[in-house]
């Protein structure tokens, strides 16, 4: 393994200083030569399925910002795509996917053994994009936890209420489903390394909805299952999870039971509930809000010192709390960086 890539260093538990940074969404609508590409594709599933459009884009914030960790442009919702459900992105309304309503719906879906057949394009992507990486830069894949992907298959324009009472009035539909897209999470991220990903991350950006026996269930449980077999399979792999918007409490068992190599937090997270809820073997991520690249510069650098300061103990990967908005300002991203590159502890 290559140790001597910043993002690697801190994931296997070592405080680089200053700490590396790389953002969510880092390769995306913020930035011109993107909208270009994707006008040039014509819709964004051309753009994830063609394998060297893909690799441009995702090495596009590489050449512009020299972040140290490139991730794979794809989408969490490629997954249930592969197993079957219709999928289509809309302009202005985001994506929309074929719903789970019944058995039969469950029935029609394929194999999570199969999904590979139907992703091919992103381990191509990955291949072209490693080829061009330069060699300090980390390449990130990653995949959608299954609670946070199911969402969108049981509940069109994240109704959670509607996805929660699903559960309540088809719990065995719903934990058919959750099995399903676990083994073909596994499989999708399994070939994600062997393609030549070197860390794995894992978004469960909807966690928060859920809490109790539910969070343990659907969170947790599959979360530690693929994490658990990706180690089998490939033990030099680190992995990143990331259960957005949950409490102190949530996130302690989250964090102790799934037992990440890192794991990101978002805007609401102090420093005092890392410390008091977080095994000091569990490197960190994040955890600037994404607002702050859309407003004053000044106050962009006070919390990114303020961020820095606070994680300096701490073997920490710099990032946002979740994706980076469309309107973020680059001179903003320009001036984050040079705040974090001048910063010493």
């Amino acid at each position: 393994m290559f140790q001597y890539k910043p993002i690697l260093r801190v994931l296997a538990g070592e405080r680089v200083d200053p700490p590396p940074i790389w953002i969510m969404r880092q390769a995306g609508r913020y930035l011109p030569e993107y909208r270009a590409l994707r006008e040039q594709a014509g819709d964004f599933l051309t753009l994830v399925y063609t394998p060297e459009l893909a690799a441009e884009v995702t090495l596009q914030p590489i050449r512009r910002f020299h972040f140290d960790a490139a991730i794979i442009f794809a989408d969490i919702l490629l997954v249930p795509h592969a197993l079957g459900s219709d999928l289509r992105f809309d302009i202005g309304s985001g994506p929309h996917l074929s719903l789970i309503r019944q058995q039969s719906d469950i029935d029609r879906l394929r194999d999570a053994e199969s999904v590979n057949e139907t992703l091919w394009p992103i381990f191509e992507a990955l291949k072209i994009t490693k080829s061009n990486l330069p060699k300090e830069t980390t390449l990130i894949g990653f995949a959608g936890s299954p609670w946070t992907t199911a969402t969108y298959m049981i509940a069109d324009r994240h109704r959670f209420d509607t996805a929660i009472k699903f559960i309540e009035q088809e719990p065995r539909i719903f934990d058919t489903l959750i099995r399903r897209l676990t083994h073909a999470t596994i499989e999708y991220l399994s070939g994600q390394i062997a393609a030549g990903a070197e860390v794995i991350k894992l978004f469960d950006s909807w966690a928060g909805q859920l809490s109790g026996d539910h969070f343990l269930r659907y969170v947790i449980t599959p979360t530690k299952d693929i994490i658990q077999e990706l180690r089998r399979r490939h033990p030099d792999i680190p992995i990143i999870a990331f259960a957005r918007q949950v409490d102190s409490l949530s996130l302690r068992d989250y964090a102790v039971q799934i037992n990440p190599n890192g794991l990101a937090i978002d805007p609401s997270v102090t420093i005092d509930q890392w410390r008091e809820n977080i095994p000091p073997s569990i490197s960190v991520q994040g955890n600037l809000s994404p607002a702050y690249l859309c407003g004053e510069r000044q106050d962009l650098e006070n919390k990114v010192k303020v961020i820095l300061n606070d994680f300096s103990e701490i073997p920490h990967i710099f990032n946002l709390g979740h994706g980076i908005p469309p309107q973020a300002k680059i001179e903003n991203i320009e001036w984050m960086l040079k705040t974090l590159r001048d910063w010493r502890r």
